[in-house]
């Protein structure tokens, strides 16, 4: 990048020079920033895109020596789905979402099946007549995994698996498979290991007999454990070390939650479907150079950056993990440390794809999710994302049934400047009204009530700083040696 300034001699002013070299160097520092930003994203979508699956890989079951964990290693793969209620609209888009997921894991989706039943087989998951059909349907297609959309028991799989001879998996593994995919931090790693222990354990067998045998030599012999109770029990070491270390790792998030709530610093949480438009919203904010890609659960990691209003108060924005329909239990259990950002928040921003087909659908299961963390007496704020691909009638139903809420566009910035004054609007207000002479030696208080209060007036006495505003209870006791 190369930069010009021209000084002529008449009008040459060092003060000016001083001003200018700094312009220059903040652009300078500035573009450096992007540049880097735009290298670590580029650098995190090869890493992502690195974890396609090989095709021609074999994935045949196999005998398991330790404790079962198969990786899902997706290529071929056909869907099956159960439709017990709702409308037919309903269950395509359903499997259409699970081919999503399925794509999103790397796989290839080669066909699709869905039964009406009144509830699943206890057996297959599907009807007998439907098992025959997908055997067909899998040797014809050569796909070697079937994909369930559902949470199957351990019997239904084994079951599933020995008619159409390849392995079965339900949808609740498959987001697993992903979550363990893009998960980076070391608590986000974590949260997914247990997650997957979690539904591993009640389903762990080997194929064969190798996990019925009685380890042998010696401290084997006698009534000793099976192979398969000594892998349990190696599981629940395991599950037990990791909900430790999440629970360390709690306290340090507590801490840095509490500490900005004791500085009455205002949260805003992002919070919406996957792929809704979340992480783009965050970078339009605040430019926090977080990764975006077209895909379900890109992100995983929260981000919290500290961005600030018209009038100079300051308040946090956290982008959370992305909601789905049917989000296994086990993940949010294991997430729930990441997930309380959502429940503290004094707003939440729920971001909404309004060019899904079924938005209203997306809005109560993120809803559901929600209420199940402890969120749903919160401010919520609909944002209403991807408005120019969106059919106007679309949103302009959701504007209509929603009262709190607003249309925009991530990708060209419509609305962005209309959302960001509701949001400021949401925030929680100081309560405490003073009056105050500040000494010019205590400024670090004038910045704090410029952070965190409302300024009424402000001026400046040959005693000190003279300031009118509203603020938290917490910075008003700092205030009070200086009350007039």
């Amino acid at each position: 990048m190369k930069w010009t300034l021209i000084l002529s001699n008449k009008d040459f002013d060092i003060e000016q020079l001083i001003n200018e070299s700094a312009r220059v160097a903040a652009q300078f520092d500035a573009a450096e920033e992007d540049q880097a930003h735009y290298e670590s994203h580029q650098a995190d979508l090869q890493d992502r895109h690195a974890l396609r699956r090989v095709a021609g890989l074999s994935t045949e079951l196999q005998d398991i020596s330790d404790a079962e964990y198969r990786q899902l290693l997706l290529e071929k793969v056909v869907l099956v789905g159960v439709w017990t209620e709702g409308t037919a609209l309903d269950a395509e888009n359903s499997m259409k979402e699970l081919a999503a997921l399925a794509e999103t894991a790397g796989s290839e989706v080669m066909d699709a099946i869905i039964q009406r039943r009144d509830k699943p087989d206890p057996a297959t998951f599907i009807g007998s007549g439907k098992v025959t059909e997908l055997l067909e349907i899998v040797k014809s297609t050569g796909a070697d995994t079937v994909v369930c959309d559902g949470e199957l028991s351990p019997a239904q799989l084994r079951t599933l698996e020995q008619k159409v001879k390849v392995k079965v998996i339900d949808r609740t593994a498959l987001i697993l498979d992903i979550f363990a995919q893009h998960a980076k931090s070391r608590e986000g790693k974590a949260q997914v290991e247990l997650a997957q222990m979690t539904y591993l354990l009640p389903r762990l067998r080997g194929w064969g007999d190798s996990l019925s045998r009685q380890a042998g030599g010696i401290g084997g012999r006698g009534p000793g454990e099976t192979k398969i109770e000594t892998d349990r029990r190696r599981i629940n070491d395991k599950m037990a070390k990791l909900r430790k270390e999440i629970k360390e790792m709690k306290v340090a998030r507590d801490t840095k939650r509490q500490d900005r709530s004791r500085h009455g610093i205002p949260s805003v949480a992002i919070a919406g479907y996957t792929n809704a438009g979340k992480s783009s919203l965050m970078n339009r904010l605040t430019n926090a150079g977080v990764l975006v890609e077209n895909a379900l659960f890109a992100t995983l990691d929260p981000t919290v950056r500290k961005t600030g209003t018209e009038d100079g108060r300051v308040y946090t924005l956290v982008d959370t993990v992305g909601f789905v329909r049917h989000l296994p239990h086990q993940l949010v259990e294991a997430f729930k440390s990441t997930l309380e950002e959502v429940a503290g928040a004094d707003v939440i921003v729920h971001v909404v794809d309004g060019s899904h087909p079924d938005p209203m659908e997306q809005i109560r299961a993120v809803r559901e999710v929600i209420n199940d963390i402890g969120g749903g007496d919160i401010l919520e704020i609909i944002a209403v994302n991807k408005a120019d691909i969106a059919a106007p009638e679309v949103v302009m139903q959701i504007l209509r049934s929603e009262s709190n809420a607003y249309a925009f566009s991530a990708r060209t910035g419509f609305g962005i400047e209309t959302l960001v004054k509701a949001i400021e609007g949401s925030l929680p207000r100081p309560r405490v009204e003073i009056r105050t002479v500040i000494p010019f030696s205590r400024g670090d208080l004038v910045s704090a009530i410029h952070q965190r209060g409302e300024i009424f007036t402000e001026n400046y006495l040959p005693e000190g700083t003279a300031v009118h505003a509203m603020v938290d209870g917490a910075l008003a006791k700092q205030l009070e040696p200086f009350y007039i």
